[in-house]
């Protein structure tokens, strides 16, 4: 596929990054068609969209790490970003689902180029690579900002952090492509590892079943 080319040339952190939110994507999908007859209708965003777009999200990111110029850094903070802005009160009805995940990520790494790169394209560019109408992008980034209550300082340890869960995703993608061991022939096989932590809170929030679809966690 075109796409996984890109991706082949683009920082390891894009491929992470994305396979990470198509996760998130595929699980709350399931849960709101799960919820569908019995859950209230979703909340108006400007970050939903009013129609599925077609695109996949590996090829959402193959198309930024190929045309917004990014640095590696600006997908760590922009997922940082994404979850700060799930965490917050306001907030809490946005789930990640296909419906909003691409305005989200091309408005997180437009506010993450601002915030870690010197030179860096303007908001029409950004526009242009993602689909959307410069105003609808001067928009969304305003939302966004007021969303995370303008708090874009990413600490290095919050980065770190960050980090650290993107390279533990790296690790399970890889475990998930290495061939499976024979099973033993005595003892049963122990627990075999399926899914990582994606936010720092999620050892303190897993027995919130109600959480599951604000925060990137899977």
């Amino acid at each position: 596929m075109a796409e996984e080319e890109d991706l082949a040339d683009a920082p390891r952190v894009v491929g992470v990054l994305s396979a990470l939110l198509e996760r998130v994507v595929d699980r709350n999908d399931a849960e709101l068609a799960a919820g569908a007859e019995a859950a209230p209708p979703a909340p108006a965003s400007a970050f939903r969209a009013t129609a599925r777009p077609d695109i996949s999200v590996r090829a959402y990111m193959a198309r930024i790490a190929r045309f917004a110029g990014c640095s590696p850094a600006c997908y760590v903070a922009a997922y940082a970003y994404l979850d700060r802005l799930l965490r917050r009160g306001r907030r809490r009805a946005l789930a990640v689902d296909s419906y909003s995940v691409h305005r989200l990520l091309i408005t997180a790494v437009l506010a993450a180029v601002k915030f870690m790169d010197d030179v860096r394209y303007n908001n029409a560019h950004f526009a242009r690579v993602g689909g959307i109408s410069l105003t609808e992008m001067n928009y969304l980034e305003v939302d966004f900002l007021f969303a995370v209550g303008f708090d874009l300082n990413v600490s290095p340890e919050t980065f770190g952090h960050y980090c650290a869960v993107l390279q533990a995703e790296m690790l399970c993608l890889e475990l998930e492509k290495t061939p499976p061991p024979p099973p033993p022939t005595s003892a049963a096989a122990g627990p075999r590892l399926h899914s990582c932590c994606l936010s720092e809170d999620d050892g303190a929030t897993s027995s919130s079943s109600g959480s599951s679809q604000q925060q990137l966690a899977a």
